[in-house]
């Protein structure tokens, strides 16, 4: 699998039970997360050795700096083009499948560049076309690896299991870049391209040999232009999540910064080596995973938008350090705290989309955040190569520090900690479902609610039912309106439409114990004896 930055089905009944006190350790006990885990840290080893390779050889073929920052560019397109496609494909086909074509893909791929590295074939558009194509695997790979960590361990485990991943990535970090750069140094460019090739088959025969438990679909599946839509719909109408990717995009336009103009930094501001730059790298990982280790405890004393503004001033002050600090060691003592910021921003932005996405939309909504977090990481690559290309490397930085510093402004709008009771779990809705005998593809369908309530509750009502209004839309409502009775003050409709009678069905099973919680909070102004009257209106054929 090609490296992806933090950025992961064994039946329910195999999972142990659960106490009050989770150990950090504790999802490793489950043997197909583990041996997904160990298979993923090597494969990640391998990419991150690839890394060094790609951005070494660039930097021997070309020094503009605009060319070396273009490889991080490369790198991180295909994520924001492919990764919600793939979230899609994700949902909507057999993740198990999907995932063993993924590591086909890079296999492939890597196996090529080893191929034209070894025929010393390779010119700075090859290197381009390579980063963007592993890149491409791995935008295929991300958000089903994401979407079945919740399948694989318990939910008091999730946090856990989440840290971990971003542990064993950032064990692969630190690894990774020191051990490519020695490899480079000793035996060339196409035996690190060779070992990445490698370092894939061990996820390939994890995934080849578990037998993931089928889901049980009551619906068929859903198509892939109508589950973009419905994914996109479900994102915005989300505010959690909304706050995330606000986040990832104030962080890491920014954030790219150093890791675009680290490889220059260190060739031609520094001097050194292949094995030197890996030092530098292997630096980054360590405070990675020191970050990784310290964060359960860090967590106890700073909510997440604490921790996000600690870490975006952490990786300000590195920034700074990148452009000025001319001194191998003490520059490497400041990438130490790189990593230990970064590690902190990507887990923190990690666990809160993991956490703010219903199981229905899992893979859909981790790769917006996959799509936002490579957009920007992107867009950021190229305006600093060229800011860095125009006047100068420090100035890029400079800018860059000044940007971050700026954008932890957003935790004052934007926060994290929204909503910190959010129960995603599925749940049944309280209406019985009308037993029809209707044509799947018959739409467009409005239903209707009436409601009874006091005047004088008229106000709380209607501010209430703004809730309503994101849980109609999150389940696939294309609009949705409330109307009070003129002639009957008190009387309110509801009323929302869905493209297809089978766009109901399924907007019925997505129902969550949050949206309970919110429906049954809008029942209690209800006055009538029964529950609200409910109406299927239905477009003549």
């Amino acid at each position: 699998m090609a490296q992806v930055n933090d950025i992961h089905d064994m039946p329910k009944a195999d999972l142990p039970p659960v106490t009050a006190a989770v150990s950090s350790w504790q999802p490793l006990r489950q043997r197909v997360f583990r041996m997904l885990w160990i298979a993923t840290v090597v494969s990640n080893v391998g990419s991150w050795m690839n890394d060094v390779g790609i951005n070494w050889t660039m930097l021997t073929l070309s020094a503009d700096p605009l060319s070396v920052a273009m490889v991080q560019a490369a790198s991180s397109l295909p994520m924001f083009l492919f990764a919600l496609p793939s979230g899609v494909m994700a949902d909507i086909v057999d993740r198990r499948k999907y995932l063993l074509f993924s590591q086909i893909w890079v296999f492939i791929a890597a196996a090529g560049l080893t191929f034209m590295s070894w025929a010393d074939m390779v010119t700075p558009g090859v290197l381009l076309i390579a980063a963007f194509l592993l890149s491409t695997g791995a935008a295929m790979s991300s958000p089903p690896f994401q979407a079945i960590v919740p399948d694989l361990v318990s939910k008091a485990e999730l946090g856990p299991a989440i840290a971990l991943n971003s542990l064993g990535i950032n064990i692969s970090r630190a690894i990774g870049p020191a051990l490519g750069g020695l490899v480079l140094s000793f035996a060339g460019p196409w035996m690190v391209f060779l070992l990445n090739a490698l370092s894939v088959l061990g996820v390939f025969w994890v995934l080849y040999v578990w037998k993931a438990q089928p889901n049980v679909q009551r619906l068929p599946p859903e198509h892939f232009f109508p589950a973009v839509r419905a994914g996109v719909r479900y994102v915005h109408a989300a505010p959690v999540l909304r706050n995330v990717l606000v986040r990832t995009v104030a962080f890491f336009v920014f954030g790219s910064a150093g890791w675009a103009l680290l490889p220059l930094v260190a060739r031609r501001e520094l001097g050194l080596g292949p094995g030197g730059y890996g030092i530098m790298l292997g630096c980054i990982g360590v405070g990675a995973v020191c970050g990784a280790l310290l964060l359960p405890r860090m967590r106890k004393s700073f909510n997440p938008d604490r921790l996000m503004v600690l870490a975006s001033v952490m990786f300000a002050v590195t920034m700074l350090a990148l452009a000025f600090v001319r001194h191998f060691w003490l520059l490497n003592a400041f990438e130490f705290f790189t990593g230990f910021a970064w590690i902190a921003v990507l887990s923190t932005l990690n666990l809160g989309a993991q956490r703010s996405a219903a199981k229905w939309v899992k893979a859909r909504a981790l790769a917006v955040y996959l799509t936002v977090f490579f957009g920007s990481m992107t867009a950021g690559s190229a305006l600093w190569g060229q800011l860095a290309s125009q006047f100068s490397i420090p100035f890029s930085l400079c800018v860059a520090t000044a940007g971050m510093l700026l954008a932890s402004a957003t935790v004052l709008r934007w926060r994290l900690d929204q909503d910190p009771d959010l129960n995603l779990d599925l749940s049944a809705i309280n209406e019985a479902a009308p037993e029809l005998e209707i044509r799947h593809d018959r739409g467009p369908v409005m239903v209707s609610y009436h409601y009874l309530v006091s005047p004088q509750s008229a106000h709380d009502f209607v501010v209430c039912m703004q809730d309503m209004r994101r849980v109609r839309r999150r389940g696939g409502a294309l609009n949705w309106a409330i109307y009070e009775d003129i002639l009957q003050p008190g009387i309110f409709v509801e009323t929302f439409v869905v493209g297809s009678w089978m766009e109901h069905l399924r907007q019925r099973e997505r129902y969550t114990m949050n949206d309970k919680k919110i429906q049954n909070r809008v029942l209690g102004f209800h006055q009538g004896s029964d529950l609200p009257e409910v109406r299927y209106l239905i477009a003549p054929e």
